[in-house]
């Protein structure tokens, strides 16, 4: 569609918010401007280059998230790698000190449970507790950690922990594998914008909100970023800090595909097990993340990844060919203390023009649901604010 209005959307930030917003409001037929800091779109959702084509953001795709479909009805999900079924048989689970090949039953039987028994004011290891005692609870609670990269999940809302452990621990799995890592479809994402008339400039960082564009302006980046930009205080949110862990390792077989921490939240995963091509051959990528807690040093979550590589890879050490670690924080976005939802987080709808979104804003869903709900509804808004004649669909966040 050829944009048919002289005023322009602009999108400060070229992650997987910010493209969907420059989407959606070129799709409405809204002339779009995109301005991205860095010389590559996608935020965290970057893929490394060869030879470990290692993911800086979240690795997989949920089945029965809002942006599945909208993805694939545009041809931009692309080939998606399932989990192989002789690699579920090798997920292992670290309790009590040691590997084992099962969790405690209590976890299974609370990840059944619906979401919507789950109190918002009460934390997730106490209620977890009354339904499946103290142990099962702590599993549960540590296992979620794969969903909220946080040191202490059972000290969140119940409501919010539930979500993400149900969906985690679903069977058959939700998760797929964008095959080539998340960068795929973030180039496809960047074509689809670029052939809807979104002009799109990297290495351009803004510094002000800029004067006289025309028309509303989004801005897409994390909390800390929008906070400089827009002088405003009042943009914070908590979020997480995780040890991050990357290995190129000679492959040996019989190697776990995933090894779960349920004694402390952590998590190491194969990637190259369901998408051979993130490794050379001969070779597997590991990667994996263990969250800190304030104060705390990256090393104390290496050393925990390290003590599980000791158990689960024999001889990961010698068999190191790659390494990379970082610590990073915010890694999936905004977490929920007891009494808060995500109607709590910073609104989208900032006033005069200005509308907000990213992982950490108010909107639903699991990890990049949050920022592609908030693109989606932002650029919709924005779109609407300019009196388009048919403005783009976007969520009813007081319905959600």
């Amino acid at each position: 569609m050829a944009p048919r209005s002289g005023r322009r959307v602009t999108v400060i930030g070229g992650g997987f918010a910010g493209l969907t917003a420059a989407i959606t409001a070129a799709e409405a037929g809204v002339r779009v401007t995109l301005y991205e800091a860095h010389r590559t779109l996608g935020g965290r959702a970057r893929t490394a280059g060869a030879p470990y084509r290692t993911n800086e953001g979240p690795h997989a795709l949920y089945r029965r998230g809002p942006h599945w479909a909208w993805l694939e009805e545009r041809g931009l999900l692309g080939p998606m790698a399932p989990i192989p079924p002789r690699e579920g048989a090798r997920f292992r689970f670290h309790r009590g000190g040691a590997l084992r090949r099962t969790p405690p039953l209590g976890l299974l039987r609370l990840a059944r449970r619906d979401p919507g028994d789950a109190p918002v004011d009460a934390d997730f290891l106490t209620w977890a507790t009354t339904r499946v005692g103290p142990a099962a609870a702590r599993a549960a609670a540590h296992y979620s950690g794969v969903a909220l990269y946080h040191h202490d999940p059972g000290a969140l809302s119940a409501r919010f922990v539930q979500e993400r452990l149900r969906r985690a621990a679903a069977l058959p799995p939700e998760a797929r594998y964008p095959r080539g890592g998340w960068g795929q479809v973030v180039e496809r994402m960047a074509a689809h914008a670029w052939n809807l008339g979104v002009r799109i400039e990297v290495g351009a960082r803004v510094d002000a909100l800029p004067d006289g564009t025309g028309g509303p302006v989004v801005v897409a980046t994390s909390l800390d970023a929008a906070r400089q930009l827009l002088d405003d205080p009042t943009l914070t949110w908590e979020s997480g800090r995780t040890a991050l862990l990357d290995l190129g390792l000679r492959t040996r077989a019989g190697d776990p595909f995933v090894v779960s921490d349920l004694d402390a939240p952590g998590w190491l995963e194969r990637f190259s097990a369901q998408d051979p091509g993130l490794a050379p051959a001969g070779r597997q990528l590991l990667q994996g993340q263990f969250p800190v807690a304030p104060g705390e040093s990256g090393s104390v979550g290496i050393a925990r990844a390290e003590r599980l590589l000791d158990l689960g890879f024999p001889g990961w050490r010698d068999r190191t060919e790659w390494r990379r670690e970082a610590l990073a924080q915010g890694r999936t976005g905004a977490v929920d203390r007891p009494g808060t939802t995500w109607r709590d987080r910073p609104a989208i709808v900032r006033g005069d023009g200005l509308f907000l979104t990213g992982d950490a804003v108010a909107a639903p869903g699991l990890l990049a649901e949050v920022a592609f709900t908030s693109g989606l509804t932002a650029a919709a808004l924005a779109v609407e604010s300019l009196g388009a004649p048919h403005p783009a669909p976007h969520l009813d966040l007081n319905h959600a």
